[in-house]
Parts: structure tokens; C-alpha cells; sequence
């Protein structure tokens, strides 16, 4: 499922305009980059979280031209799956 994917099933499910459902989905997304920028942590219980992990530089390498490069520093989000979505994947629960 896409963004559009989860605008329609949420307009449809609780019987919403496409235009509030894009809203809502905008709010939510908007709400977890903010918190993430600040350092937060976003849980859900029973679905995971997100965190932001740093990165120090490194040297790596260009895959096109084979030569090593400086990969600066950085911050990337990450999800970590909680074990009630586990399960229920799994067809455990």
C-alpha cells in the first residue's frame, strides 16, 4: 500500500472526502517527521517504532567508478517491528 492506497481506505472506511482524508494522512506524516527531526521516538503499540540513528563519516566506495569516497555523517530514521504486527504477519495471532 502506497500514501494514495491509505488516503483511499481511510475516505472510504470512515466515510470521508478524499480532500479531509489527505489532510488527516498529511497531519499524521507531518506530526512523525517533526518528531523525529527534534530526536523523538514515535511508538505505536502492537504496530513498531521509529527512531533516528546517527551515523559517523566512513569511506566508501562509488559503485560506478570504483574510486573510495568520504560519506559524511548523518541521521536516518529506523523502524523496529513490534511483536504483536510480528505475530499477526506470521499468522500467530
Amino acid at each position: 500500500m502506497n500514501k494514495s492506497g491509505l488516503i483511499e481506505a481511510l475516505s472510504k472506511k470512515e466515510d470521508l472526502t478524499e480532500k479531509k482524508a489527505i489532510d488527516l494522512v498529511n497531519l499524521v506524516f507531518k506530526g512523525f517527521t517533526e518528531e523525529l527531526k527534534k530526536g523523538g521516538r514515535i511508538e505505536i503499540r502492537g504496530f513498531g517504532s521509529f527512531v533516528v540513528r546517527n551515523y559517523m563519516d566512513y569511506t566508501g566506495r562509488n559503485p560506478k567508478t570504483g574510486k573510495n569516497i568520504r560519506v559524511s555523517p548523518k541521521k536516518l530514521p529506523f523502524f523496529k517491528v513490534g511483536k504483536e504486527l510480528k505475530a499477526r504477519v506470521d499468522g500467530k495471532s
